[in-house]
């Protein structure tokens, strides 16, 4: 089950907020026991709603050319913050919390960079970055989708 909080980290390196999306509906959605600990938060009835908004309007934004580069500080430290979060969740429904909450952390770091460097690949090899942000939201997504069932 640890592996789980690896790849929701790699979510959370690849999009900041979709990684606390998929968290908060598996623990809304009883996949992910946290009632009593210090995350219950996560569990809580609107608490998917907001991060789902938030991983919409992060797809959007990314799509901007305005937006910044993942690895700047701001947006590193926000996902290396929700690859934690989301990791110890995982980590707590294993009984792990801080296995859960290091691998989160690793998991950002794969995803930053290991993500970085993929949709640079894919954007020289199709010549536009559209496509290849795309390519890289399918990928967070269905990477998300596999933690959420497998809990």
């Amino acid at each position: 089950m640890l592996i789980l909080a690896l790849i929701i980290g790699i979510v959370a390196g690849s999009r900041a907020m979709m990684a606390p999306a998929f968290t908060t509906w598996a623990a809304r959605g009883h996949g992910l026991q946290l009632e009593g600990s210090w995350l219950a938060f996560l569990g809580w009835g609107f608490t998917p709603w907001i991060f789902t908004i938030a991983a919409l309007a992060e797809l959007v934004t990314d799509q901007l050319p305005s937006t910044p580069s993942r690895k700047v500080p701001p947006q590193f430290i926000v996902r290396m913050l929700m690859g934690a979060l989301c990791g110890a969740a995982i980590g707590i429904g294993a009984g792990a919390e801080i296995v859960g909450l290091v691998l989160g952390v690793v998991g950002a770091l794969i995803g930053t960079f290991g993500g970085a460097a993929l949709r640079s690949k894919l954007a020289a090899f199709f010549g536009k970055d559209r496509r290849a942000a795309i390519i890289e939201d399918i990928i967070a997504i269905a990477l998300g989708i596999v933690v959420v069932v497998s809990l």
